[in-house]
């Protein structure tokens, strides 16, 4: 059990940056965007491409310390998230924005976002194929810690990257203008717009921070497994389950829900199959809505 809440808190480090975006998303644009678990694929796939470039650079091809990927991978980081960027504002700029403008209901923009989460993943089915693909081939080497728990380097490098950007977007959000103009606008839109907040610049800057974590997480999920066209579409519902638990619109409650969403899942392996993974984060989900629809953090 030790060795599941440790695997959980893994898993749950990566759903929480993804959350993090994703609630920005919903409570300030009022769109939940379904394509948000596909723009993770994209960004994972992006990053083995240029891995795989950098691959023929002697320099590049050696290992990062104990860890099982290359320094091509985490050079390939920086083109992965600018890539993630521009595609989240490109979408905006041609779908989510003409839509807001015609004043577009919410649920237009949700079957919307459906609609680019396909093409997204038809794109990567066409470029990269059906085929599971991998940061790494070959034996990975294991720790072993007290209580009978083993982990690997790679998943304490996850920890470390995610919790590090979890910090950083926190220090953000608290202490910069831009950061305390962004959850104004989450908070309450009407007012943050009475009082001179810009919406437009502010889109720019939530799709920039969502694709900038939407793309680390898709890249290191893409380390503690593999990669697949279908990835981001399953890593969609604890995303969305995470965003329902924490409260919409609440940074501290997608962190919390993130990592309640990764120790939930992993700790029901001890008694289910890992492919009702889902079904558990589904449930959560239902019972949230049902006793507490706004959330541990959120407001009535």
């Amino acid at each position: 059990m030790p060795e599941l809440i440790v695997y959980g808190i893994v898993l749950g480090s990566i759903i929480a940056l993804g959350t993090v975006g994703l609630t920005l998303i919903w409570s300030i644009l009022d769109l939940f965007n379904c394509a948000h678990g596909d723009q993770m694929t994209m960004g994972a796939y992006v990053a083995l491409l240029v891995a795989t470039l950098f691959s023929g650079a002697g320099f590049l091809q050696g290992k990062v310390g104990p860890f099982s990927f290359s320094w091509g991978l985490l050079v390939a980081v920086i083109p992965a998230v600018l890539a993630s960027i521009g595609l989240a504002i490109l979408i905006d700029r041609w779908v989510y924005r003409p839509l807001r403008q015609w004043g577009a209901t919410s649920i237009v923009g949700f079957i919307a976002s459906i609609g680019i989460a396909f093409a997204l993943r038809g794109l990567v089915y066409v470029l990269w194929g059906p085929d599971f693909h991998f940061y790494f081939t070959g034996v990975r080497r294991m720790l072993f810690l007290p209580l009978g728990i083993k982990v690997r380097p790679d998943e304490i490098f996850i920890l470390v990257v995610a919790w590090t950007m979890v910090a950083l977007i926190y220090l953000f959000l608290a202490k910069t203008k831009m950061g305390k103009a962004l959850r104004a606008l989450a908070d309450s839109p009407e007012l943050a717009r009475v009082v001179g907040i810009s919406t437009e610049r502010m889109t720019v800057w939530v799709w920039a921070i969502a694709g900038t974590l939407i793309a680390i997480a898709g890249i290191l999920y893409g380390i503690q497994t593999q990669l697949r066209p279908e990835m981001g579409w399953i890593f969609l519902l604890p995303l969305f389950a995470a965003v329902i638990l924490g409260g919409q619109g609440s940074i501290t409650g997608a962190l919390v829900g993130g990592l309640v969403m990764g120790i939930a899942q992993q700790v029901s392996t001890a008694w289910l199959l890992p492919t009702y993974k889902p079904a558990v984060a589904f449930m959560i989900m239902v019972l949230v809505l049902l006793f507490r629809p706004q959330g541990i953090f959120g407001r009535r």
